[in-house]
Parts: structure tokens; sequence; C-alpha cells
């Protein structure tokens, strides 16, 4: 395949709320159900809040949210601790993979758009906060849609997750490109993006199809337009904050950035 760009080399999505999962539903729909279990009550903002984090260390900065703790104490008599959390994350594993067999669906347009990056030359990356043991059928069912990615990296694979960088180091090592700065990092949480730009990527950040909107397919098309603008203007304000260079509504949009991004190299921009 001839590369048609002089600057970018690889392109890094992530997945649930990204690429698949319109919404990121299947890991918010867990998080909340773990603590019900436990008898103690966690919104679905308060689940979303750490989106993008390993699920590990997301469970614990939710049981670290004061209104949490302060119901986990009441409930318990005493502050959650590390072990309470490895049970939380031991059982959320389980019904999670289970969760995710109705939560694989690409989203509209992913397939077409990123078919249109490889044929500019770009290879494919991908990381995530869920595991090799979860993403099992997350892969299988997307390579069925269209969409196999040339590497796949996960939460296992490094020493932290987001917001360090070191999932998109991984990322590099297997996808033989440097330096960062000639990759995109394409996410739908802030912790995402903060990792690329940590890593030192181009950082691109998705509003309705993702976490911050966090709302199924079926759901944006029953709310009116007005509404959806709003949560998506909301979505932009924390991406903003979390320094996205460039901010799109969906992946289905991502080639038209590529070239903005490759222009903006040209004339001498980094992703500082």
């Amino acid at each position: 395949m001839t590369k048609t760009l002089k600057h970018l080399n690889a392109i890094v999505f992530d997945w649930a709320g990204t690429t698949v999962d319109h919404g990121s539903c299947a890991p918010a729909i867990v998080f909340q159900e773990i603590f019900r279990q436990r008898g103690v009550k966690v919104t679905a903002a308060q689940a979303r809040e750490p989106m993008g984090m390993a699920k590990r260390a997301h469970i614990a900065t939710v049981v670290a949210m004061p209104s949490v703790a302060k119901s986990w104490e009441e409930k318990y008599g005493s502050p959650c601790s590390d072990a309470d959390i490895d049970a939380m994350y031991a059982d959320f594993l389980p019904l999670q993979k289970k969760t995710l067999k109705d939560h694989s669906q690409l989203i509209p347009g992913v397939a077409e758009a990123i078919q249109e990056c490889r044929a500019l030359g770009l290879k494919i990356g991908s990381s995530t906060g869920y595991t090799h043991e979860l993403m099992e059928s997350v892969t299988a069912a997307a390579k069925e849609q269209g969409y196999e990615p040339d590497c796949l990296v996960c939460s296992e694979d490094a020493p932290a997750g987001r917001p360090a960088p070191y999932l998109l180091y991984e990322v590099s090592k297997q996808l033989e490109v440097y330096p960062l700065w000639s990759m995109i990092k394409v996410d739908d949480t802030p912790v995402g993006i903060e990792a690329g730009r940590n890593a030192g990527c181009w950082t691109v950040a998705i509003t309705r199809t993702g976490n911050c909107v966090g709302l199924s397919e079926q759901e944006v098309e029953a709310i009116s337009p007005a509404e959806l603008q709003e949560k998506c203007q909301a979505a932009e304000e924390r991406f903003h904050a979390a320094g996205a260079h460039i901010i799109i509504e969906s992946v289905a949009d991502i080639v038209e950035v590529v070239h903005e991004i490759e222009a903006r190299m040209e004339r001498g921009e980094m992703p500082v």
C-alpha cells in the first residue's frame, strides 16, 4: 500500500464508545451493578466519571468519591478496603464478559472510516482498559463487522493505565512507529485524551458516540436535537479541559481530521 501522508504514520483508537458500543454502555451498566449487589447506590454519572481507566483503578476511584465512600461506611461500618475492591473487581470481570456479548456492535461509519485511514497508509492501533480475556468476544465481533486493528493493547500490557502514557508506548512498539507525534490518539474519555497528550501524540476526542454523552444509538434518536447538542457541548468542555487537539462527534468523521492534522504538521505545528 502506498503511503500518501508525509508526517502521520499511525492512528490509535479506543474501543467502547469510540469504535464499538455506542455510548459506552456495557462498562457503565456493570460498574453500577457490582455496587448495587453490595447495597451501595452509584449513579450513572458516578459510574462513568473515571471511564477509560483500567477497571480495578476505576472501581477504586468510584469508591473514593465522597458520597459513595459515605454510603459504603454507613452500610458496612468501615471504609471500603483493598480487599473489598479486589472482590468487586473479581465480580466485575465475569459480569462484564457476559455483558459485552450484547455490546460489541460497531458504531455506524467506523469500519468505512478506518478503511479510508488504511488507504492513506496509516497503521491502525487500538488500546483499552479492558483485559485481553474481556476483549476476546469484542475483537471477534468487530472482525465479523469489518474492523480488525493491527494491534490490541490491553490493561495488563502496561504498568499503569490511562492517563499514564504506557499503553501508547506499547502500541508504538508493536506497530514499530515513532516518534509519537506521528501518531493520533482517538478516545471518548478525558483520561484517554490526557494519556495521548502525556505520550506526545495528537489527540482527537469523540463526543456523540462516547462515554461523556453516554447514550446508546437508540437513546440518541429518541431525544431532541437541542438536548443532544447540549450534551455534546458539555462533553466538548470536558475534552477542552483535558487538552484535546480536535473534537468530533464520531470516528465516522476521522478522515477529514487526519488531513487537517497532516496540513497543520506541514505548516510546522506540533502536538504541544
